[in-house]
């Protein structure tokens, strides 16, 4: 999970959490995550005129940055809270716009002892917009 999780209390976000404390997705974001009572997760964000490329969608880095969050939040909720990433790779299904709210649910499909692999699929208005798979290698202590 993020350095420092807190719980939305308000707005659009009420009862989702997000991550501060990393500056660079303190700047890139903001990135949502709630766990469902089955423990699943969703991570979601909304994109806002800077996460837009020269032609008006929503930036292929942005969504890389969107779907290396998204792995991050599916590990942390596996129990695996310090990761780093070894490999992300995604392919670009559709155009986001700008004012979308892009939702990911992602799964493990696999864990050995120091490697989790993960695949996520994004989504905007039950449209797929974006797949990703990647590797997270449990770091410190782990």
């Amino acid at each position: 999970m993020p350095p420092h999780e807190v719980t939305i209390d308000q707005g659009e976000w009420a009862g989702w959490s997000s991550g501060r404390g990393d500056p660079f997705a303190d700047g890139t974001g903001p990135f949502y995550h709630r766990v469902a009572d089955d423990g699943a997760i969703t991570c979601a964000m909304r994109v806002e005129p800077r996460h837009l490329n020269g032609g008006g969608a929503f930036h292929g880095g942005a969504m890389m940055t969107f779907a290396d969050y998204c792995l991050f939040a599916f590990a942390g909720a596996l129990g695996d809270p310090h990761t780093v990433t070894v490999s992300l790779r995604g392919d670009y299904l559709g155009s986001v716009p700008d004012d979308a709210v892009l939702t990911a649910k992602g799964e493990l499909t696999r864990r050995t002892r120091s490697m989790s692999f993960l695949r996520g699929l994004v989504t905007v208005d039950g449209q797929s917009v974006f797949a990703f798979d990647g590797i997270l290698k449990r770091a410190g202590g782990a």
